[in-house]
Formats: C-alpha cells, structure tokens, sequence
C-alpha cells in the first residue's frame, strides 16, 4: 500500500488556504501541520481546515519529525529565509513562486539542497499542469505553422493588496504575475533569448505596477509580455505561427485552447481535463521526485528556476529597481 505523505504548511494566508483545500482532497498527500508567527492564526487555520498540528513558530514547523514535505507560502521577500530552513532541518521543499527575490538568494537554496540532497521545488503550477502537454502537442504537429511570436498578459486590480505595495517584500506586478507570462514564453518558445527589453510604469512606493517585457529569441522568434497590478487582463496567451494561431485562455491555469486558421477561422478547441484546483499537480510532482529520490521535479527543474530569476533580475536591472534588503 502506497504511503500517504505527511505536508506541512509553513504560513497561513489566502495561498496556503487554497493549498490545504486541494490537499484535503487527494489520496496521496494530507497536510499534517501548518506553522504560522502567530499561534492563534495557525491554530484557527488548523481548525478550518482539520490539520493535526498546529504550531506558533515556524521553528517548531520544520522540527517535526513527521513532516515529509513543506510548502513555503509566505511573502516573495521571506522565501529564501523560510525554505533555507526547511532545507537546514531535512524537510523537502515546494516553494511559492516567485521562487526568491532574486537569483543569489535561488542559487544559495539550489546549492544546499544539492550538498543536503533534498527535494527543492517551485511551485509554478503551470509547469505542471496536464494541459501544458496538449499546448505543446497541437504546437508541435504544424497545424499553425512555424510559430513566429506570441503574447502574453496577466492582470488584476490588486494594487490596495497591502504586500503588493511594499518593497521590504519584494513587492510590484513581476515577481507576482510577471513571472507568469515569462514561464508561459520559456514554456512555448525555450531557453535561447538572445535579448530582453522591458520598462515599466512605477506606484508611489517605488515598485512596478505595471510592466512590458520584450524577449527576442535567437533563432527570430518574440515575445511581447505585459502584467499589471492596476487592470484586468484577459488573461490570454496567444501564439502566432505562418499558417494561423492558438488562443490559451488563462496563463495561469490553462482552460482551454483554440486553434484558427490564416483566415480567423475556428478549426479546434481543446479544454483542459478535470481537476481540484491545479494545485494538485505540483503536489503529485513532489511526491514522484521524493519517492525517486530526486531533488527536483523535472516538470521545473532547478535550470529553469534559475534562469527565470536571472531574467527577473536583469528586467529589474533596467528599471533600476532593487528591493531595500538588496541594497
């Protein structure tokens, strides 16, 4: 009889919410204990959600020897702090994306948890998602051609999100969907960019409230990339190629696909199959590199994390924004 892996959740916001709910609801996996700074939040969190154990300290969290795997949902700021402790103390790793603030801080954590060999993951839901295969298959069988360009937006109205406004926590439009529409580009085009071009429109706080990125791949392609903290989005990603193009509707969960000839016409529509809430798939991904002794999930590789950061940085770079705890 196959195991049922013991979760903890280390922080216990909206995101850890919808995480709890999802685990709640598979047969591989149950959250066996949340650690929050504050003991009657982590308390009243187990309570809603029937978790075991509740702690008031994430020390205690990580401490606990039943723990197999720990997903970090804290702050973009607090991310590196609270998976190096996971890692210190043996616990596996799914971390909220953005991964960290910035790329020293992910290349410290993939370093410990080589040395240490413990699974360390990112938990960039669309690198997991079933539907990412039907996007690649329906790409790759020339039914648009030779893709060309795509585009990608993501936006919401959530600029009063009092974390999205400070730079202490690494606040601003990219690390939270910005790096949605770079994944989505890495996902459909691949790893040679040759160029990156971005700018950004600044809030009174100093971070990016929204933003437009340029990628120029080697062998021609482009993608031009938006995300915004002010305005709602379609939320589409849209690939062009020589003989027509793909819609993607929702680049952060993948709904569905539609193909269009040369001449506007609808020819296929695909959707995406059932599920909790896609969480789920991350979950799974963890559970077959743990059980095959990886330290991580080739859905999203440590390569690709990196590589993403970088790019972040590099965007960053341009606008001359650093977060205070960088300076």
């Amino acid at each position: 009889m196959k195991k049922m892996i013991n979760m903890g959740i280390l922080g216990a916001g909206n995101i850890a919410g919808t995480m709890a709910a999802t685990v709640d609801r598979m047969d591989s996996a149950r959250i066996y204990a949340v650690g929050s700074r504050n003991p009657q939040k982590a308390e009243q969190f187990a309570k809603q959600y029937a978790i075991p154990k509740s702690y008031g300290s994430y020390e205690e969290l990580v401490k606990d020897k039943d723990i197999d795997l720990i997903y970090v949902a804290t702050p973009h700021s607090e991310h590196y702090g609270h998976a190096r402790l996971c890692l210190e103390n043996g616990k596996a790793v799914l971390c909220e994306k953005a991964f960290t603030a910035n790329a020293v801080q992910a290349e410290e954590l993939v370093a410990l948890a080589r040395k240490n060999n413990i699974l360390l993951a990112e938990a960039m839901w669309t690198r997991y998602l079933p539907m990412r295969h039907t996007i690649w298959e329906v790409l790759d069988s020339g039914v648009i051609g030779e893709p060309t360009m795509l585009t990608a937006n993501l936006g919401y109205v959530i600029s009063r999100v009092p974390r999205l406004k400070d730079p202490a926590l690494a606040g601003g439009a990219l690390l939270d969907l910005g790096v949605y529409v770079l994944n989505f580009a890495a996902m459909m085009f691949g790893t040679a960019v040759n160029k990156i071009t971005s700018d950004c429109v600044f809030t009174d706080a100093g971070v990016d409230e929204q933003n437009a990125i340029i990628l120029t791949f080697q062998d021609g392609k482009t993608a031009v990339l938006a995300s915004s903290i002010t305005g709602k989005s379609d939320r589409q990603g849209v690939i062009y190629g020589t003989k027509g193009y793909m819609v993607i509707e929702n680049i952060t969960c993948f709904e569905s696909l539609s193909v269009y000839t040369g001449d506007y016409q609808l020819t296929d529509r695909y959707e995406r199959p059932g599920q909790i809430t896609g969480y789920e798939h991350e979950v799974e991904a963890c559970i077959r590199a743990i059980a095959a002794g990886r330290i991580e999930c080739e859905e999203m590789p440590h390569d690709e994390t990196l590589r993403i950061m970088r790019m972040m940085d590099e965007i960053r770079k341009q606008w001359g924004l650093k977060y205070p705890f960088e300076e």
